[in-house]
């Protein structure tokens, strides 16, 4: 079993490798994705249309086949990402993360006094419907465990890297490449020095606070070269990707074959 949590994996800089799941929140895909050596989920809610019950019950799924989790958030609002934490999200990632004053403001909806501002809600999903320990023992361990993934998808992201990862409670930069891309005025064109250049800042970024470093990457070789220049967290493709990859393969194969025949 995995019985690293998620801060501790962000904590170290050994690869971590995961995929996306954006399409089939089954209840066997937690374990699809434990029996094919994923050591993280990354769950979108951003562009999926998961609602927060499917969030719920997705979070189960997972924690069942003990593969680590993060929930991307649609939004930096308080009532989307303290409710995902109250459903027992360990990680939480939140998109368009421009600054340090954005990434104080998510702390504070993430964490409970003295660190944050979360609303209090104790004995439900988050820790297990328990009722152990005193109230400031449950905050503090929720403090704990609830693990930030700030997303730098905007070229002010980029500009304040320094400041949002030497934020205690910043646990990683998650590089999202598209929207910088946009954001940077190269849509798509991840070889253009002013990409470069910008991921080359935020990996310095990370490295100097100590922070993990992430992103989504659509084959393999992207994977072991960003893994090379310093990213830690790998997440391979999606669901809805890899199927139709698979399945286009397949049925474009069989269809020459027979067609040919």
């Amino acid at each position: 079993m995995n019985l690293r949590s998620l801060k501790d994996m962000a904590r170290s800089r050994d690869t971590k490798l995961g995929s996306f799941v954006v399409e089939f929140a089954t209840p066997g895909i937690g374990h699809i994705f434990k029996a094919s050596g994923c050591d993280f989920v990354l769950f979108d809610m951003e562009h999926s249309g998961f609602s927060i019950e499917t969030v719920k019950q997705s979070i189960r799924y997972f924690e069942a086949a003990d593969v680590r989790m993060i929930v991307r958030v649609p939004s930096k609002d308080y009532d989307h990402i303290a409710r995902v934490c109250d459903m027992g999200a360990e990680g939480i990632m939140v998109p368009m993360v421009n600054n340090a004053e954005e990434a104080r403001h998510i702390l504070d909806s993430i964490k409970y006094f003295p660190d944050g501002k979360r609303g209090v809600a104790l004995g439900v999903a988050h820790d297990n419907y328990r009722n152990e320990g005193t109230v400031a023992e449950r905050l503090a361990a929720a403090n704990q465990r609830t693990t930030l993934f700030c997303q730098i998808e905007t070229s002010d992201g980029v500009d304040n890297a320094e400041e949002i990862a030497a934020l205690d409670g910043v646990d990683c930069l998650w590089v999202g490449h598209f929207d910088l891309s946009v954001s940077l005025g190269i849509p798509g064109d991840f070889g253009n020095k002013i990409f470069t250049d910008a991921i080359a800042k935020v990996a310095a970024a990370t490295q100097r606070h100590g922070k993990a470093l992430g992103r989504l990457v659509p084959n393999v070789e992207t994977g072991i070269d960003y893994n090379k220049i310093g990213f830690d967290f790998i997440c391979y493709s999606g669901d809805v990707w890899m199927l139709q990859a698979a399945l286009s393969e397949a049925v474009g194969k069989l269809r020459a074959a027979c067609i040919s025949k």
